[in-house]
């Protein structure tokens, strides 16, 4: 009964908003925060030279980020699977940067060397559906090399 009793005292709305604006104000800083966390800033030298800003998030992968960022035609990879890779999605990385990344696997090497004209292998070719932004990739450089002539229509 007297717990009944306190349910019905009227709180005052001034206190009742105080106690709800600093439980959400004290919520959405944690928010951004976890979001703010997981942002990679790298660069991009786009194909007339320019070297461009591009954001991306931490467990994304590059051809997105670069997808995002327009540098990247999204129609030519819309899968983000290895068996829909296609010489857009090819990027050359800076040397530094190399040695961050895991070596790239079988099935990324055959797809280099399948769609390089002379069957060898760019030591900076990467496929950016293979490449898993992390935060230790923060400021990474990246070039967007010329479509192969094959690729153009």
């Amino acid at each position: 009964m007297a717990i009944a009793a306190l349910r019905r005292i009227p709180l005052p709305f001034s206190l009742l908003s105080k106690s709800v604006a600093r439980t959400c104000s004290s919520a959405a800083p944690s928010a951004s925060a976890k979001v703010a966390d997981r942002i990679v800033k790298l660069f991009a030298i786009d194909l007339d030279g320019k070297k461009r800003e591009v954001v991306g998030l931490s467990g994304q992968t590059l051809v997105r980020a670069l997808m995002n960022s327009g540098l990247i035609e999204p129609a030519s990879h819309r899968l983000e699977e290895i068996d829909a890779c296609s010489a857009e999605c090819e990027v050359h990385i800076a040397q530094e940067w190399l040695e961050k990344l895991p070596p790239p696997s079988y099935d990324e090497k055959y797809v280099l060397t399948r769609a390089s004209r002379n069957r060898i292998l760019n030591k900076h070719a990467r496929l950016g559906c293979q490449v898993v932004l992390a935060p230790e990739l923060q400021g990474m450089v990246v070039a967007i090399p010329e479509p192969k002539p094959w690729d153009i229509p």
